[in-house]
């Protein structure tokens, strides 16, 4: 039995045999530790500042040939779909010396940029080839006329200010609005808008009140006065009842519409017994001369 015992020493041998037989040791062997050196000596000889300050140089300088290519400089800036004064105020505001590199312009943030533009509503920038920055604009659409405290201006239909005017009319294809707020209830004037077409070539505009409700203000210096909510049904009621007897017709020069529960006309002096012959005064309205 002692005979076939393997003595120590071999059986260590036959052991180291067999681990070197492994494919993953051969393999780390072979190839692992030998790249691990290379990897040292490389981190070793990059890790010296005048080295890292070398590669950095020319990194720097790969990085501006490419840039300065022909193909990627920027030499002018094409505005579509702007008037010539908007187009003007893009070219203002964008800031940009060309010709330039591609690489140096931020398309996102120039985009921004030309959308703050009160008179620009959508953009859109790209490269074309020959090195022309293309912009294409949408404008935003003038929807109202509002004359306020500083001055004059166009609205479009979200009560975004577009533009400055000088006069009224230089714009008189577009309906009035009056007084502070306006801007942010042009949803609702546009509703009174329409509603007021059939009475539109007497239509003079809308006035905001307290920036709470509107004045309707016709020709004649008539006036209806709207309340606060519910400006809408009470315009349609008093468009109904012209229409049925010539209400905004007579010698009225208020619809006073504030009190629902207390409509109120305020006749001319004189043309008390004339109005009194609407039926709708008979159905409750109060009469003031």
């Amino acid at each position: 039995m002692r005979s076939m015992m393997l003595d120590p020493t071999t059986r260590l041998g036959y052991r180291l045999q067999r681990i070197w037989l492994t494919p993953v040791l051969r393999a780390l062997l072979r190839t692992g530790l030998p790249s691990l050196f290379v990897c040292i000596g490389i981190y070793s000889y990059v890790s010296q500042p005048e080295v890292r300050q070398l590669i950095a140089e020319s990194v720097i300088e790969a990085k501006s040939w490419v840039h300065g290519r022909p193909e990627f400089v920027v030499r002018l800036m094409a505005i579509e779909g702007a008037a010539p004064e908007v187009a003007e105020a893009i070219r203002s505001a964008s800031h940009l010396d060309l010709p330039k590199s591609s690489f140096d312009i931020d398309l996102e943030a120039l985009r921004e940029t030309i959308e703050g533009i009160p008179a620009v509503q959508t953009s859109t920038l790209r490269v074309r080839p020959g090195g022309v920055l293309e912009v294409s604009v949408v404008e935003r659409t003038p929807a109202f006329v509002w004359r306020h405290r500083e001055g004059i201006s166009l609205l479009d239909v979200d009560g975004v200010e577009v533009a400055s005017l000088i006069s009224r009319m230089e714009r008189p294809d577009l309906p009035l609005v009056v007084g502070a707020g306006a801007d942010r209830a042009i949803p609702e004037a546009l509703d009174l808008i329409r509603a007021a077409s059939p009475i539109h070539e007497r239509l003079r505009g809308l006035r905001r009140m307290g920036e709470r409700r509107w004045d309707v203000v016709l020709d004649r210096g008539q006036v209806v006065k709207l309340p606060e909510t519910g400006a809408l049904p009470a315009l349609e009621r008093v468009i109904l009842l012209d229409s049925a007897q010539e209400l905004l017709g007579r010698n009225v020069t208020v619809v006073d519409l504030r009190n629902p529960r207390r409509p109120t006309l305020r006749v001319a002096q004189g043309s008390l017994e004339e109005l009194r012959k609407i039926k709708g005064i008979e159905l409750g309205v109060n009469v003031d001369e």
